[in-house]
């Protein structure tokens, strides 16, 4: 398995956990489009992580959906260099 197909799964464990607000789950079902796209790698990782972004720091997120995000976009960022 490929590291994109590892952070997709990442992903779809936060968005499926019930506990997290709707606006973030959206944010995160976003990002995952974006890296299923068949854009260029780079252009793929930029994009999901400007959608993490906008909720990164969402008063309303559970704390360890927080971590789960923060995990992501390192990963995100890893892919990038």
């Amino acid at each position: 398995m490929g590291k994109v197909e590892e952070i997709i799964e990442l992903m779809t464990a936060v968005i499926e956990d019930s506990s997290v607000p709707k606006n973030i789950r959206k944010a995160l079902s976003d990002a995952k489009e974006r890296l299923r796209s068949d854009d260029e790698l780079t252009v793929k990782v930029s994009a999901a992580i400007y959608s993490l972004e906008s909720v990164a720091e969402d008063v309303n997120m559970p704390p360890h959906a927080r971590m789960q995000i923060w995990s992501i976009m390192s990963e995100l960022e890893s892919l990038k260099e």
